[in-house]
């Protein structure tokens, strides 16, 4: 993997040194929903990505969130969100990273996010444990969901649907420590993963979001589930995370909020 490796980490920092230069400078911003949005840099970041890893590898198929996908039926897939934080970015709030993932045969075999405003860089090899700025990073030891740091964000459409984790969330701030809501979930899985949180869940996510991120935590000696504690997909649409100690109250504290709103 050390070729794949090396080309993801030079194009994650190529492509943060390109967000990190735009920060400060006004945004183009266009409304994919209501409150969902793009701006011109995660385009400019999404091309330069792409263009460099297909220079590379014209074969490999690639997901990404702006671009249409590719399906050749190759055995190498990267999956690529080149801004997650967009709303932070556009607002002028420094949390958001860059997030590239290879998928061998259906299987996350790399994982790279970089923060491009802390020079970090999370990396993770399937197999090799997982590293920030070289450094080997494992979870925290925190056991009890009481004393507990934990990471989440709610979905694009809060404002239609009743199923937007704020009953999830009302329980979770009861039950635990303290609650971040930061705006990127590649970045709060990355935190998971070298114990800054101790857990996270998240709805409606989609796999640009979470690829990476989910290799991270499990090399790092975390858990990764459904928000019900089934095996985690790259479709799942909803993630928990945590250091592996915690993740059975986190699901039952979830299984409360959902007993409390099914009609008796």
């Amino acid at each position: 993997m050390k070729g794949y490796e090396k080309l993801a980490v030079a194009v994650a920092r190529e492509a943060g040194a390109l967000l990190r230069k735009r920060f400060t400078e006004k945004h183009t911003v266009e409304y994919k929903g209501e409150i969902n949005i793009v701006t011109e840099a995660d385009r400019l970041a999404e091309d330069l990505i792409i263009g460099r890893i297909s220079a590379e590898f014209p074969d490999h198929d690639i997901l990404a969130e702006e671009s249409a996908a590719t399906d050749r039926g190759a055995s190498y897939r990267w999956i690529i969100d080149p801004l997650d934080g967009t709303t932070n970015y556009a607002h002028g709030y420094p949390v958001f990273c860059v997030s590239i993932a290879l998928e061998r045969e259906g299987e996350i075999v790399l994982g790279v996010v970089h923060n491009p405003m802390l020079k970090e860089m999370f990396v993770a090899v399937r197999g090799g444990g997982a590293r920030l700025n070289g450094q080997r990073i494992s979870v925290s030891k925190t056991n009890r969901l009481a004393r507990s740091l934990l990471a989440t964000g709610f979905p694009y459409d809060i404002r239609e649907s009743s199923d937007n984790n704020i009953d999830y969330f009302t329980l979770m701030a009861l039950s635990a420590q303290a609650i971040r809501r930061a705006g990127s979930a590649a970045l709060d899985m990355s935190y998971v993963a070298c114990g800054r949180f101790d857990g996270f869940w998240e709805l409606k996510l989609m796999p640009w979001d979470t690829a990476a991120g989910w290799l991270l935590i499990e090399e790092a000696g975390g858990s990764v589930t459904d928000i019900h504690g089934r095996p985690f997909r790259l479709r799942s649409p909803h993630a928990l995370a945590s250091n592996a100690l915690i993740h059975g109250q986190m699901i039952e504290t979830l299984k409360r909020a959902d007993r409390s709103r099914t009609p008796t």
